[in-house]
């Protein structure tokens, strides 16, 4: 047993440089490289040699955040290994909304609406990315905004340098709350489509993964969590979001503090009042700045101590609830 899960996990680690629905894909990161190499020669005007220096530079990737983002990442995609059979299925979500929608307009026995398939294929990928990102903001929001999600996210932004490996830094308990969105989100829309278009929908898929995830990794997606901070034209950056507006949400700059939520998409930042764009020549510092442990890279601090914060707050919740009675009586 353990050593079928053990072979599991070298698959699956091996299989996220292979795989393009996986973020950190040979051809996904090779593409990151060649765009930072373009924005520092062309727009910054760089020579090659220091262009080099610092898409490559020694101090964030060997750093001690960087080391602490490899071990989690290996780390998490064990549990997750062991946990993933527990975890709600999209298909699971599916077949209850299709079943739900059923049971409240009725069977059917013909497509409510007949279409060629392309359109309800691409129609059925827009909505999903569409409806998808609008829930990561949500959820992104929420594990900042309410303290006991906090304690859990701020693991993701203990990290003082940023590389693609920054993504897997996080508690495995975020991990269940963004799989279980996942879950969810995909199960609707999948529902939902089948209920109006029956076996017609389809992904529109480019290399095996779909075509907002191919493009939207291969137009540098891990340029999000790197030492390179590149800057989209001021109107673009209300609808997209750049890889600098992502240093923002992790700068400890007070002026950047709870902005930035979005994905791929800024669009719901601009709508929600969250938005800040990006300014000329501007330097980003990362980590949780006041708030930071000297252990901050320790196994212990980001697996262990989220637990015992949680504990605290909880208690102290309960404390104040008592003393609420205590005074109402």
């Amino acid at each position: 047993m353990v050593e079928q899960v053990f072979e599991i996990w070298i698959s699956e680690w091996a299989s996220s440089f292979t795989n393009p629905q996986k973020r950190i894909f040979w051809g996904y990161l090779i593409a990151a490289v060649v765009i930072a190499f373009l924005w520092l020669r062309w727009i910054r005007k760089i020579n090659l040699s220091e262009s080099s220096k610092l898409i490559f530079n020694k101090e964030v990737w060997v750093s001690e955040s960087a080391k602490a983002d490899y071990l989690v990442a290996m780390i998490n995609s064990f549990l997750l290994i062991l946990i993933s059979p527990r975890l709600l299925a999209k298909a699971t979500v599916a077949y209850f909304v299709f079943d739900g929608i059923e049971i409240w307009f009725g069977e059917k026995h013909y497509y409510l609406i007949e279409l060629p398939q392309w359109i309800i294929g691409l129609s059925f990928t827009i909505f999903l990315f569409i409806f998808d990102d609008f829930a990561r903001y949500w959820v992104h929001r929420w594990l900042h905004t309410i303290p006991i999600l906090w304690v859990f996210h701020k693991i993701h932004h203990s990290a003082t340098t940023l590389n693609p490996f920054t993504i897997f830094r996080t508690h495995p308990i975020e991990t269940l709350l963004f799989s279980t969105r996942s879950a969810v989100v995909q199960g609707l829309t999948t529902g939902i489509f089948f209920y109006i278009f029956g076996n017609q929908v389809n992904l529109v898929i480019v290399f095996g993964a779909s075509v907002f995830t191919f493009v939207f990794n291969t137009l540098g997606s891990n340029l999000r969590h790197s030492p390179i901070s590149i800057r989209y034209w001021y109107y673009i950056e209300h609808v997209l979001m750049s890889p600098a507006q992502h240093h923002i949400h992790h700068s400890i700059a007070k002026e950047h503090r709870n902005k930035n939520y979005g994905v791929a998409l800024s669009l719901w930042d601009w709508l929600f009042d969250t938005l800040c764009v990006t300014k000329k020549n501007e330097k980003y510092h990362f980590g949780l700045g006041s708030q930071i442990d000297k252990k901050v890279n320790s196994l212990k601090t980001i697996y262990i101590i989220p637990f015992v914060e949680v504990a605290t707050i909880l208690g102290k919740s309960n404390l104040i609830n008592k003393t609420i009675k205590i005074k109402q009586n």
